[in-house]
């Protein structure tokens, strides 16, 4: 996908000052980022703690993968102001509608193919930090477009102050998630809620590892 030298310069720009408030001001740790691949469809599958979560993923990325986007499905309601829609939209977001939203899809397919795209599969943050369950939508749609997916692990976060520092927090990038038994099953409800719950697996066991 061809984007622009402007909008690569204005993500890179904004990630180095969320890094800064997040690694030095803070004590944000990324660990893992040699996980992510730099080519290819990728797909990072996190646990939702906090609105730092959507921009702290991409900024970790761009750290190890200078100027490249992070892409990201996000509620339609947050691009209402037209303002703030077209900051979210600058960044790699795009609106999807309550509940299934074929054109939406059919885009977040494409992207698989060769961008990196971030994905929440509890579908809700949790501000308490614990994990929830996942989506079946999403096992099926890594069934369907077979990306290297990633699990991301999120802690620390969704205690944070923004005018506080000092403080601290992680992002962890697991290995990918191996679904090549999976499959080769048929592609059918049951499949993809095996997928997904194999994703929230691998995402928990990155949260509680040192």
């Amino acid at each position: 996908m061809e984007v622009s030298f402007i909008r690569r310069f204005w993500v890179t720009i904004s990630s180095v000052v969320i890094g800064f408030y997040a690694c030095f001001l803070n004590r944000f740790q990324i660990v893992g980022a040699e996980n992510v691949p730099a080519n290819g469809g990728v797909l990072l599958v996190a646990n939702h703690i906090s609105g730092y979560d959507t921009v702290f993923i991409p900024a970790a990325v761009l750290k190890k993968h200078p100027w490249q986007m992070t892409w990201a499905p996000a509620k339609e309601e947050l691009f209402k102001n037209p303002l703030i829609g077209a900051i979210y939209r600058s960044w790699g977001a795009f609106p999807v509608k309550r509940g299934r939203d074929i054109r939406a899809g059919k885009y977040l397919g494409h992207l698989l193919q060769t961008q990196k795209v971030m994905l929440f599969p509890e579908g809700t943050r949790h501000k308490d930090g614990k994990l929830g369950a996942g989506n079946r939508g999403v096992g099926k749609l890594i069934y369907e477009h077979r990306p290297v997916v990633i699990p991301t692990a999120l802690s620390g976060i969704n205690h944070w102050k923004f005018l506080k520092f000092g403080q601290q927090g992680r992002i962890c990038f697991g290995a990918p998630v191996d679904f090549s038994d999976l499959f080769e099953l048929e592609d059918k409800k049951e499949t993809h809620i095996l997928i997904v719950e194999r994703v929230m697996s691998a995402i928990a066991s990155e949260l509680t590892s040192v």
